[in-house]
């Protein structure tokens, strides 16, 4: 059986309950589409420490894990992704790393963005902002 890699998915949201969404920029076959942003956790990590972590690497931001969003996201070749929502605490997202913008998004505009396929259904999970047009 093939080892399953966990990569979390941050659904972070700013202090108007805006979600932050991240257009990627590498590698090449993702490039332009928009995703949650997160990255795989390390071995021995918990879920939420990665993602702690993952949001300082990529966004130069602090975020505290609210909860995880139910489910698991198959994401191809023994990736899944598991979903937290977070509150940002403080700084202000920078696309430091894989990504070449950002951008918040009221829950009415969650369908404004081209979400990587695998997202899909992680934003739609998010509740009933996700629910809409896809």
């Amino acid at each position: 059986m093939t080892e399953r890699i966990v990569v979390v998915g941050a659904a972070l949201y700013d202090g108007e309950g805006r979600l932050l969404a991240a257009r990627r920029s590498a590698p090449e076959e993702l490039a332009g589409r928009w995703e949650l942003p997160g990255g795989k956790v390390e071995p021995g990590e918990r879920d939420e420490d990665a993602l702690v972590r993952e949001l300082k690497e990529e966004l130069g931001v602090e975020a505290e894990v609210v909860d995880r969003v139910p489910g698991e996201f198959p994401l191809g070749r023994g990736y899944v992704m598991r979903v937290w929502r977070a509150r940002l605490l403080a700084g202000e997202p920078r696309p430091l790393q894989d990504h070449d913008a950002l951008r918040w998004l009221e829950p009415e505009a969650l369908w404004t963005v081209e979400w990587l396929a695998a997202d899909v259904p992680a934003v739609r999970a998010l509740g009933p902002a996700g629910q809409g047009e896809r």
